[in-house]
């Protein structure tokens, strides 16, 4: 992938997340030169420009001779290395630093191409810094999360290569990396920006379309698997509503259900009613998640272009502009990714509650056993599943607590207001993982209650989605432990193996 100044993709993100390589287009390392040079003819001409001649946060009215402009840089990154907690999976951090490499390319932050070429060369060797998971208030950028990063650019702090921790200035030396040695203002941009909530929030945007594609598979499998009606899908029902996620996750069960032998089976005489909401309002709750989480992929799709830097230097020929401003704040992040995860918590939670009723032997039309148990008594079936459904909806609830209502002032009260963007994405990301699991143990228990239906069949891409299930577990025949066929479903949802051609996410 060329870094050309260009916003990023989340599906590129989650390329280099992986692994993928990474290069500096020419154009943009000429642009960032010029932007530089620009930058640092302004300021020789006099005045006090913050964090390139001055002291930063509540020091900023201290002014530095030029001999001190390095030593700075390098000061604020040891200084602001402070953070605590677990590391950062390896491919957060990897995500964290093509995002920072591709703002910085676009020539407002005015350092050298070597910043950003120091970043590609961490990357492309796989050297990955260690960073604490915890230390950011998602303002004036994530700081201790990046200054660890722009550590191991330094030549120090830890790193991981091939899964094994070492020391970064080894690391470096032995795959034939020079430390960089920043110059004025470099230190600074490479620590005040979102990066750290916009790579994960990127990972788990991309990772949240994919669980959405799985849940509405998984929902129109329950449709089937326990014989529930397909009118509330009608289309005049939802054009009636006028939401449009709404109609879209409806269109999208049509779609899957299409071409079924279960549904015309009971639509006649069938002494039912009506569904339970789990079954019978699934549009207009999946709808809602469907809103929510392409309103916050949208937003960070946005910052995936952005340039969270303060200063920004803004250059045109010889004209040169250095601007204070507060990009940094993560607050657009913080809040959708907030609203992310209280979307996760219902997409999980309707998923939990069709899980109960398939197992719970209520619905005798549905011809299900009751926990899909072969031999009731003897064997107990699914009936734990649901436990583990409804254990990771408990913990999706405390993570639906938004992070951005709890500010705490920091730097003597100049940074009065934070956004706590950090933590909302890191919840965010152990809340991608809880859902996966539950939707993993729907497809699972409607897998197998599907088997009840044959020799009918469901619609052809719900039989598509159950094929990808079988895959990964045999059919239940006796008792044997749920927990690897849980764990082998939610990996093939993590690779987007479950599809819904009706609703197409270019970011996927």
């Amino acid at each position: 992938m060329n870094l050309d100044g260009r916003p990023l993709t989340l599906r590129e993100v989650r390329a280099v997340a992986d692994g993928s390589l990474v290069q500096l287009s020419p154009a943009a390392k000429d642009q960032m030169q010029s932007a530089r040079g620009a930058m640092l003819a302004t300021v020789a001409a006099g005045g006090a420009f913050y964090g390139i001649n001055t002291g930063f946060g509540s020091f900023a009215h201290v002014r530095l001779g030029a001999e001190q402009l390095r030593q700075v840089q390098a000061n604020l990154i040891r200084s602001h290395a402070s953070g605590v907690g677990d590391p950062l999976p390896v491919d957060c951090v990897r995500a964290m630093m093509v995002v920072l490499a591709a703002s910085l390319t676009r020539g407002h932050s005015g350092v050298r191409a070597d910043v950003v070429e120091s970043i590609l060369a961490l990357l492309n060797a796989g050297i990955t810094p260690c960073i604490p998971s915890r230390g950011s208030v998602g303002a004036s950028g994530d700081l201790a999360p990046l200054a660890h990063l722009a550590l191991a650019l330094l030549g120090e702090g830890d790193v991981s290569v091939r899964g094994a921790t070492t020391d970064a200035r080894n690391a470096l030396r032995g795959a034939g990396i020079e430390p960089l040695e920043l110059d004025a203002k470099e230190g600074l941009a490479l620590i005040n920006g979102t990066h750290m909530m916009a790579g994960i929030g990127a990972l788990v945007a991309h990772g949240a379309l994919r669980l959405l594609h799985a849940a509405i598979c998984a929902n129109a499998m329950a449709i089937d698997a326990c014989r529930a009606s397909s009118t509330p899908l009608d289309e005049r029902i939802h054009a009636a509503r006028n939401q449009l996620g709404q109609s879209r996750v409806a269109a999208a069960l049509r779609s899957l259900l299409d071409g079924s032998t279960i549904g015309p089976s009971h639509a006649i005489d069938d002494p039912r009613v009506q569904d339970p909401y789990s079954l019978r309002a699934s549009p207009q709750v999946l709808g809602a998640v469907l809103d929510a989480v392409l309103h916050a992929t949208g937003v960070i799709e946005a910052e995936l272009g952005a340039v969270t830097d303060n200063p920004l230097v803004f250059a045109d020929g010889k004209e040169c502009a250095i601007l204070s401003g507060a990009n940094f704040h993560g607050m657009p992040l913080a809040i959708s990714l907030d609203g992310l995860r209280l979307a996760l918590c219902h997409l999980a939670g309707i998923a939990e509650r069709r899980i109960f009723w398939a197992l719970s032997g209520h619905d005798r039309e549905s011809r299900l056993p009751p926990h899909l148990a072969a031999d009731g008594g003897l064997q107990s079936g699914f009936m734990v599943v649901q436990y583990a459904a409804a254990a990771c909806c408990n913990e999706l609830r405390t993570l639906a607590y938004p992070s951005s209502v709890g500010n705490i002032p920091t730097c003597a009260g100049i940074e009065d207001y934070n956004s706590m963007g950090a933590t909302s994405a890191l919840h965010a990301a152990d809340a991608l993982r809880l859902a996966r699991d539950v939707v993993a143990c729907e497809l699972l228990v409607m897998g197998q209650s599907l088997e009840h239906q044959r020799p009918l069949t469901s619609g052809r891409g719900v039989e598509r989605a159950h094929a990808v299930v079988r895959e990964c577990a045999a059919p239940l025949t006796a008792d044997r432990p749920p927990a690897p066929d849980i764990a082998a479903i939610s990996a093939r949802i993590a690779a987007g193996a479950f599809r819904v051609p009706a609703l197409d996410f270019a970011s996927m």
